[in-house]
Protein backbone atom coordinates (compact mmCIF):
# COMPACT_ATOMS: atom_id res chain seq x y z
CA UNK A 1 0.00 0.00 0.00
CA UNK A 2 1.50 3.41 -0.90
CA UNK A 3 1.91 6.22 1.71
CA UNK A 4 -0.34 8.52 -0.50
CA UNK A 5 -3.20 5.50 0.32
CA UNK A 6 -2.31 4.88 3.47
CA UNK A 7 -2.61 8.77 4.44
CA UNK A 8 -6.22 8.39 3.18
CA UNK A 9 -6.84 5.72 4.84
CA UNK A 10 -5.88 7.75 8.26
CA UNK A 11 -7.49 10.85 6.91
CA UNK A 12 -10.96 9.25 6.46
CA UNK A 13 -10.46 7.07 10.09
CA UNK A 14 -10.42 10.01 11.64
CA UNK A 15 -12.90 11.98 9.96
CA UNK A 16 -15.07 9.01 10.64
CA UNK A 17 -14.32 8.96 14.29
CA UNK A 18 -14.61 12.94 14.92
CA UNK A 19 -17.94 12.28 13.65
CA UNK A 20 -19.23 9.54 15.42
CA UNK A 21 -17.65 11.56 18.74
CA UNK A 22 -19.62 14.63 18.01
CA UNK A 23 -22.50 13.26 16.81
CA UNK A 24 -24.64 12.09 20.33
CA UNK A 25 -23.54 15.46 21.49
CA UNK A 26 -25.28 17.22 18.62
CA UNK A 27 -28.58 14.65 18.83
CA UNK A 28 -28.98 15.77 22.99
CA UNK A 29 -28.87 19.23 22.69
CA UNK A 30 -30.36 19.14 19.98
CA UNK A 31 -33.19 16.75 21.38
CA UNK A 32 -32.82 17.32 24.95
CA UNK A 33 -31.80 21.29 25.21
CA UNK A 34 -33.79 23.94 25.11
CA UNK A 35 -34.16 26.96 22.62
CA UNK A 36 -31.18 28.63 24.45
CA UNK A 37 -28.94 25.75 25.35
CA UNK A 38 -29.61 25.12 21.28
CA UNK A 39 -29.04 28.51 20.63
CA UNK A 40 -25.71 28.85 23.05
CA UNK A 41 -24.20 25.43 20.60
CA UNK A 42 -25.00 27.05 17.45
CA UNK A 43 -22.92 30.46 19.28
CA UNK A 44 -20.04 28.30 20.00
CA UNK A 45 -19.97 26.96 16.18
CA UNK A 46 -20.19 30.61 14.93
CA UNK A 47 -17.08 32.11 17.64
CA UNK A 48 -15.05 28.69 16.45
CA UNK A 49 -15.53 30.00 13.00
CA UNK A 50 -15.24 33.78 12.97
CA UNK A 51 -12.10 32.72 14.83
CA UNK A 52 -10.84 30.81 11.78
CA UNK A 53 -12.14 33.26 9.14
CA UNK A 54 -9.73 35.84 11.33
CA UNK A 55 -7.10 33.29 11.13
CA UNK A 56 -7.29 33.60 7.53
CA UNK A 57 -7.97 36.73 6.21
CA UNK A 58 -5.95 38.61 8.48
CA UNK A 59 -3.05 36.22 9.43
CA UNK A 60 -2.31 35.37 12.87
CA UNK A 61 -1.45 38.31 14.44
CA UNK A 62 -3.88 40.30 16.54
CA UNK A 63 -5.44 43.41 15.08
CA UNK A 64 -8.36 45.05 16.17
CA UNK A 65 -10.61 43.23 13.36
CA UNK A 66 -10.58 40.24 15.11
CA UNK A 67 -11.92 41.68 18.33
CA UNK A 68 -14.83 43.28 16.00
CA UNK A 69 -15.55 39.95 14.80
CA UNK A 70 -15.72 37.84 17.23
CA UNK A 71 -18.30 40.74 19.45
CA UNK A 72 -20.36 40.34 16.75
CA UNK A 73 -20.19 36.49 16.73
CA UNK A 74 -21.71 36.74 20.33
CA UNK A 75 -24.45 39.49 19.77
CA UNK A 76 -25.99 38.52 15.81
CA UNK A 77 -27.23 35.22 17.70
CA UNK A 78 -28.46 36.75 20.71
CA UNK A 79 -30.50 38.98 18.78
CA UNK A 80 -32.06 36.19 16.69
CA UNK A 81 -32.75 34.28 20.24
CA UNK A 82 -34.00 37.14 22.25
CA UNK A 83 -35.15 39.78 19.94
CA UNK A 84 -36.97 40.19 16.42
CA UNK A 85 -36.64 40.96 12.59
CA UNK A 86 -36.43 44.40 13.24
CA UNK A 87 -33.72 44.38 16.17
CA UNK A 88 -31.63 42.20 13.49
CA UNK A 89 -31.81 44.37 10.75
CA UNK A 90 -30.73 47.29 13.28
CA UNK A 91 -27.70 45.51 14.94
CA UNK A 92 -26.70 44.93 11.55
CA UNK A 93 -27.24 48.39 10.26
CA UNK A 94 -25.29 49.87 13.82
CA UNK A 95 -22.79 47.11 13.39
CA UNK A 96 -21.98 48.34 10.27
CA UNK A 97 -21.36 51.65 11.18
CA UNK A 98 -19.53 51.27 14.58
CA UNK A 99 -16.82 49.19 12.07
CA UNK A 100 -16.47 52.24 10.02
CA UNK A 101 -16.24 54.79 12.86
CA UNK A 102 -13.97 52.71 14.60
CA UNK A 103 -11.97 51.88 10.95
CA UNK A 104 -11.79 55.94 10.38
CA UNK A 105 -10.65 56.94 14.02
CA UNK A 106 -8.31 54.56 13.37
CA UNK A 107 -6.73 56.12 10.43
CA UNK A 108 -2.91 56.78 10.88
CA UNK A 109 -0.68 58.65 8.55
CA UNK A 110 -1.93 58.54 4.98
CA UNK A 111 -2.91 54.49 5.24
CA UNK A 112 -6.56 53.69 4.28
CA UNK A 113 -7.21 50.21 4.05
CA UNK A 114 -10.75 49.90 3.34
CA UNK A 115 -10.00 46.05 2.69
CA UNK A 116 -10.26 45.19 6.46
CA UNK A 117 -13.31 46.78 7.14
CA UNK A 118 -14.75 44.84 3.72
CA UNK A 119 -13.50 41.85 5.66
CA UNK A 120 -14.87 42.30 9.19
CA UNK A 121 -18.44 43.41 7.14
CA UNK A 122 -18.30 40.00 4.85
CA UNK A 123 -17.30 37.93 7.90
CA UNK A 124 -20.34 39.25 10.25
CA UNK A 125 -22.77 38.81 7.05
CA UNK A 126 -21.25 35.08 5.75
CA UNK A 127 -20.86 33.47 9.04
CA UNK A 128 -22.69 34.98 12.18
CA UNK A 129 -25.72 36.25 10.47
CA UNK A 130 -26.24 33.20 8.08
CA UNK A 131 -25.26 30.79 10.59
CA UNK A 132 -28.00 32.04 13.24
CA UNK A 133 -30.58 30.63 10.45
CA UNK A 134 -30.34 27.73 12.52
CA UNK A 135 -31.86 29.28 15.43
CA UNK A 136 -34.94 31.13 13.41
CA UNK A 137 -35.16 27.45 12.61
CA UNK A 138 -35.18 26.10 16.04
CA UNK A 139 -38.35 28.23 16.70
CA UNK A 140 -40.49 27.02 13.69
CA UNK A 141 -43.58 24.40 14.28
CA UNK A 142 -41.47 21.38 14.47
CA UNK A 143 -38.04 23.07 14.46
CA UNK A 144 -36.26 19.76 16.45
CA UNK A 145 -37.12 18.15 12.93
CA UNK A 146 -36.26 20.95 10.59
CA UNK A 147 -32.78 20.84 12.30
CA UNK A 148 -32.20 17.41 11.73
CA UNK A 149 -33.29 17.68 7.96
CA UNK A 150 -30.97 20.13 7.46
CA UNK A 151 -28.28 17.95 8.93
CA UNK A 152 -29.20 15.20 7.26
CA UNK A 153 -29.17 17.38 3.53
CA UNK A 154 -25.77 18.26 4.37
CA UNK A 155 -24.22 14.90 6.12
CA UNK A 156 -25.40 12.77 3.92
CA UNK A 157 -24.97 14.06 0.92
CA UNK A 158 -21.27 14.81 2.01
CA UNK A 159 -20.82 11.16 2.46
CA UNK A 160 -22.02 9.83 -0.89
CA UNK A 161 -19.96 12.84 -2.71
CA UNK A 162 -17.02 11.60 -0.53
CA UNK A 163 -17.33 8.16 -2.04
CA UNK A 164 -18.52 8.64 -5.28
CA UNK A 165 -15.55 10.86 -5.77
CA UNK A 166 -13.35 8.25 -4.42
CA UNK A 167 -14.23 5.20 -6.66
CA UNK A 168 -16.09 6.83 -9.69
CA UNK A 169 -14.56 10.62 -9.92
CA UNK A 170 -13.02 11.38 -13.19
CA UNK A 171 -14.31 14.82 -14.04
CA UNK A 172 -13.00 17.71 -12.33
CA UNK A 173 -15.71 20.03 -11.29
CA UNK A 174 -14.00 23.46 -10.69
CA UNK A 175 -10.28 22.55 -10.53
CA UNK A 176 -9.05 26.42 -10.29
CA UNK A 177 -10.82 26.87 -6.87
CA UNK A 178 -11.05 22.89 -5.53
CA UNK A 179 -9.43 20.17 -7.59
CA UNK A 180 -10.41 17.23 -5.70
CA UNK A 181 -14.55 17.88 -6.44
CA UNK A 182 -15.55 15.70 -8.68
CA UNK A 183 -18.24 15.69 -10.98
CA UNK A 184 -19.16 12.21 -10.21
CA UNK A 185 -18.71 13.24 -6.51
CA UNK A 186 -21.00 15.99 -7.19
CA UNK A 187 -24.03 14.09 -8.91
CA UNK A 188 -23.22 11.66 -5.62
CA UNK A 189 -23.98 14.68 -3.34
CA UNK A 190 -26.78 15.56 -5.14
CA UNK A 191 -28.48 11.86 -5.20
CA UNK A 192 -27.94 11.22 -1.74
CA UNK A 193 -28.87 14.73 -0.35
CA UNK A 194 -32.14 14.04 -2.49
CA UNK A 195 -32.65 10.69 -0.91
CA UNK A 196 -31.98 11.29 2.39
CA UNK A 197 -34.38 14.29 2.78
CA UNK A 198 -37.07 11.92 1.32
CA UNK A 199 -37.02 9.21 3.42
CA UNK A 200 -36.43 11.56 6.50
CA UNK A 201 -39.24 13.35 5.76
CA UNK A 202 -41.70 10.50 5.08
CA UNK A 203 -40.99 9.65 8.73
CA UNK A 204 -40.77 12.86 10.76
CA UNK A 205 -42.20 15.06 8.30
CA UNK A 206 -45.40 13.13 6.50
CA UNK A 207 -47.60 16.33 6.48
CA UNK A 208 -45.25 17.87 4.38
CA UNK A 209 -45.31 16.80 0.55
CA UNK A 210 -42.88 14.62 -1.21
CA UNK A 211 -42.79 16.55 -4.35
CA UNK A 212 -41.98 19.82 -1.89
CA UNK A 213 -39.64 17.86 -0.24
CA UNK A 214 -37.59 16.43 -3.38
CA UNK A 215 -37.39 19.88 -4.80
CA UNK A 216 -36.00 20.99 -1.61
CA UNK A 217 -33.34 18.57 -0.99
CA UNK A 218 -32.33 18.93 -4.66
CA UNK A 219 -31.80 22.48 -4.86
CA UNK A 220 -30.69 22.51 -1.21
CA UNK A 221 -28.04 20.18 -2.01
CA UNK A 222 -27.06 22.64 -4.96
CA UNK A 223 -26.58 25.29 -2.91
CA UNK A 224 -24.77 23.72 0.12
CA UNK A 225 -22.44 22.91 -2.51
CA UNK A 226 -21.65 26.45 -3.67
CA UNK A 227 -21.34 27.26 -0.03
CA UNK A 228 -18.33 24.53 0.14
CA UNK A 229 -17.11 25.92 -3.25
CA UNK A 230 -17.42 29.60 -1.35
CA UNK A 231 -15.51 28.84 1.37
CA UNK A 232 -12.92 26.90 -0.66
CA UNK A 233 -12.18 29.98 -2.61
CA UNK A 234 -11.76 32.24 0.57
CA UNK A 235 -9.05 29.36 1.21
CA UNK A 236 -7.14 29.29 -1.89
CA UNK A 237 -7.48 32.99 -2.17
CA UNK A 238 -5.37 33.32 1.11
CA UNK A 239 -3.15 30.09 0.81
CA UNK A 240 -4.95 28.08 3.09
CA UNK A 241 -5.68 24.48 2.50
CA UNK A 242 -7.95 24.02 5.69
CA UNK A 243 -9.60 26.71 7.75
CA UNK A 244 -8.21 25.06 10.98
CA UNK A 245 -6.92 21.91 12.36
CA UNK A 246 -10.00 21.49 15.43
CA UNK A 247 -11.45 18.38 13.61
CA UNK A 248 -9.05 16.05 12.82
CA UNK A 249 -9.89 14.27 9.31
CA UNK A 250 -12.18 17.79 8.89
CA UNK A 251 -9.93 20.57 9.23
CA UNK A 252 -11.55 23.52 11.09
CA UNK A 253 -14.79 23.94 12.09
CA UNK A 254 -15.35 26.04 8.84
CA UNK A 255 -14.72 23.01 6.87
CA UNK A 256 -18.12 21.53 8.65
CA UNK A 257 -20.28 24.44 8.60
CA UNK A 258 -19.43 25.80 4.63
CA UNK A 259 -22.36 24.08 3.17
CA UNK A 260 -24.59 24.19 6.34
CA UNK A 261 -24.09 27.75 6.36
CA UNK A 262 -26.08 28.55 3.06
CA UNK A 263 -28.55 25.43 3.59
CA UNK A 264 -29.76 26.60 6.95
CA UNK A 265 -31.26 30.28 5.45
CA UNK A 266 -32.67 28.62 2.24
CA UNK A 267 -34.53 25.26 4.57
CA UNK A 268 -35.59 28.16 6.44
CA UNK A 269 -37.35 30.41 3.80
CA UNK A 270 -38.60 27.03 2.24
CA UNK A 271 -40.46 26.15 5.29
CA UNK A 272 -41.92 29.73 5.83
CA UNK A 273 -42.51 30.59 2.96
CA UNK A 274 -43.43 27.63 0.16
CA UNK A 275 -44.56 24.52 2.66
CA UNK A 276 -46.27 27.32 5.04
Amino acid sequence: MSDNTTGESNSLLKRWLTGLALAPVLVLVIVYGSKEIFAALVTFFIIAGVWEYNNIVFGPDFVKEKIEGLILAVIIPLVVLFGNNQQLLAVLALSVLIVFIIFVLSIRESKFDVLSVAKVIFGMMYIPFLMSYFIFLRMTDKGIEWIFFVLFLAFIGDIVALYAGKYFGKHKLIPFVSPGKTVEGFAGLVAGSTTACLIFAYYFLPEVSLIQIAVLGFTGSIIGQLGDICESAIKRFFGFKDAGSLLPGHGGVLDRLDCLIFIAPFVYYYRVFIIG
